[in-house]
């Protein structure tokens, strides 16, 4: 293959203290209890059983999945030699990414998410297994390539909404931003060490043994999902239809807070996504040797943030903080394509990483804490167009840009055209920076709603 209980006042002591002792006690108490407050919040992974097997089963997916994504072009390069071949790889995603997304959320709703999640990730395993027995034959053939990536990301487009609505669904209400940030810290792990270890294996092991491992994870994945508790639709879902994927779009238009999380990621990785550049950075600053790190950057940034996640759950304006964070990032690439110094390239990309993922974990609490539950499928497919395709239409924007202002100027000027957009449209969304999941009717509703079908089932999350 997204609130902390309130802390109860500790009990008066029963005898005075020596002098002293208390002060050396409550500091260590103290720094203990900041700590703790900076760790990921594990609330959901102790409350839900479900939540547990699914963040295991992606975790092991996502970094099966890191091995392929960097063998795929890696065999491509070596049986075509031709970096449009390469390209066309994603140019042959996007498309299934748009239409099965909006249709994959629409299915979510209507479906149950567990079988929906279930025979996609047998789907994904099957089309792994033909990429391992082309890469076996004697000559393997480059047009199984294509077809894989672009069956995969259908599949993946199907797959995500029912994942993604299926989390409000597990977790209790309150425990929704630290299973989004321990969501976010399964995916930078492996970010960080799937291309990593891909590097070695490609390298020293051969493409069939990426495609193997890669099986292998979703074998053990899948058995992980087949544990889940059925997830039916709502009784309320209408049935999938363009009419139902419309509604879900009209009901992201009218909640203009939503629709500011939507528009802010599109315009912050259209604007300012380096990725397609990097090579060519790495060959300006003279440090070849970097590039890999340059790639392992932004992931390890927002590793950082999701270890240290615990204060998000403290943070109630969830809007002000995406708009923040987004502008953040833009500031960060403004650095990174104006300095010299390879090193501190490396520290401005982490910190990319960072800003990235703040806005992602807000994003993902909006979105879980607000969305009718009859709803969730359709918004969910819109939600993976809008963190999606921004990033694919960003390489474009970013290698067209270096071919005519130079690799440099591409990253620090996208980086200041993402501010000042952000800027643009926090002003036209006046909701999203008003948002305060405290107070806002959805978020209220929803809270409601949760907690009477607490009352109702007692045992469930």
């Amino acid at each position: 293959m997204t609130d902390d209980a309130p802390v109860s006042p500790a009990a008066p002591p029963a005898h005075a203290e020596p002098a002293g002792a208390g002060v050396d006690a409550g500091a260590g108490a103290g720094a203990g209890a900041r700590l703790r407050s900076l760790l990921p919040d594990l609330a959901p992974w102790r409350a839900s059983a479900d939540f547990r097997r699914l963040w295991l089963a992606g975790l092991i997916t996502n970094f099966g999945s890191f091995l392929t994504f960097v063998a795929l072009p890696v065999q491509m390069k070596v049986l075509t030699g031709s970096a449009v071949a390469v390209g066309a790889i994603g140019a042959v995603e996007l498309v299934p990414l748009i239409v099965f997304g909006l249709y994959g959320g629409a299915l979510a709703d209507a479906l149950d998410k567990r079988k929906l999640i279930l025979y996609t990730e047998a789907g994904q395993g099957l089309l792994c297994g033909g990429l391992l027995v082309n890469a076996l034959m004697p000559r393997p053939a480059v047009w199984p390539l294509y077809v894989v990536a672009a069956l995969s990301s259908a599949l993946g487009s199907v797959q995500r909404p029912a994942l993604d609505s299926l989390v409000p669904r597990i977790v209790a209400h309150e425990h929704l931003p630290a299973a989004a940030s321990l969501n976010s810290l399964r995916w930078s792990v492996g970010g960080v060490a799937g291309p990593a270890l891909a590097g070695v294996v490609v390298a020293y092991a051969g493409l069939g043994w990426a495609y193997a491992v890669d099986l292998v994870t979703f074998v053990v994945s899948v058995v992980l999902i087949v544990g889940l508790a059925a997830s039916p639709a709502a009784h309320e879902a209408a049935k999938p239809s363009l009419a139902s994927i419309a509604q879900g779009a009209r009901y992201a238009w009218n909640r203009k807070e939503l629709l500011g999380t939507y528009v802010i990621d599109l315009a912050a990785m259209f604007f300012a996504m380096p990725l397609a550049v990097l090579p060519f950075l790495a060959d300006e600053l003279h440090a070849a040797w970097s590039l890999g790190l340059m790639y392992a950057a932004l992931p390890a940034g927002a590793m950082l943030v999701t270890l240290t996640s615990g204060w998000t759950s403290r943070v109630h304006r969830h809007g002000r903080m995406v708009a923040f964070a987004a502008a953040c990032w833009g500031l960060a690439m403004v650095g990174a394509g104006a300095v010299h110094h390879v090193w501190l390239v490396l520290l401005l990309l982490v910190l990319g990483g960072c800003c990235d993922m703040v806005s992602g974990i807000f994003r993902g609490a909006m979105w879980n804490q607000t969305i009718p539950d009859e709803l969730r499928g359709r918004l969910a497919g819109i939600e993976l167009l809008s963190y999606s395709v921004g990033p694919q239409l960003g390489q474009v924007r970013a290698g067209g840009m270096a071919a005519w202002t130079g690799v440099r100027a591409s990253i620090w000027a996208g980086g200041v055209i993402c501010v000042g957009a952000v800027g643009v449209l926090a002003c036209c969304l006046p909701q999203l920076m008003r948002y305060d999941v405290r107070t806002n009717e959805h978020a209220v509703r929803m809270r409601s709603a949760r907690g009477q079908a607490m009352l109702s089932h007692p045992h469930h999350p």
